[in-house]
């Protein structure tokens, strides 16, 4: 009996291995497409400038001579 109980330890390793390797192989190109509009609407975001800001930096005072 114990004897199969090792047999089992390595039939339990390659039922894992081959979960791992379909899971490994799953095809990703949905989540790049959604990850590069994120990064759009990033770049778009840090693109614009902030009313308030401008105003402040331009009466900040540290230009005055």
């Amino acid at each position: 009996m114990a004897s199969l109980a090792w047999l089992l330890i390595p039939l339990f390793a390659a039922i894992g291995a081959g979960i791992w390797g379909s899971w490994a192989a799953r095809d990703r190109t949905q989540g790049d497409i959604s990850e590069l509009a994120g990064y759009a609407r990033f770049r778009e975001a840090m693109g614009k400038t902030d009313p308030a800001r401008v105003k402040a930096e331009a009466h900040s005072g540290s230009d005055a001579v």
